[in-house]
């Protein structure tokens, strides 16, 4: 089994790495990370981590494993117009 949090905490690390990217951990059942562009009120995405090791959005989107964090958290940075850092 996955260690979730650890997942989504490597996630926002990962998606950090974007420059456009404002990353917030919050620590709820099941864990999540709320990322925003920074320079748009509507470019907004909550993503979770399954049991199985996927990162979904809120709309069932599924960016990538925990096997590949970083291709995920690119992916999720892509669909928001971020840049990296």
């Amino acid at each position: 089994m996955i260690d979730v949090l650890a997942g989504i905490q490597e996630f926002a690390s990962a998606a950090r790495l974007h420059i456009d990217l404002s990353v917030r951990v919050v620590g709820a059942s099941p864990p999540l990370v709320r990322v925003r562009n920074r320079f748009s009120e509507t470019l907004c995405e909550t993503v979770t981590c399954s049991d199985e090791g996927a990162f979904i959005t809120s709309w069932g989107y599924r960016l990538g494993t925990v096997d590949n964090v970083r291709d995920a958290a690119a992916r999720l940075a892509y669909l928001m117009a971020a840049l990296p850092a």
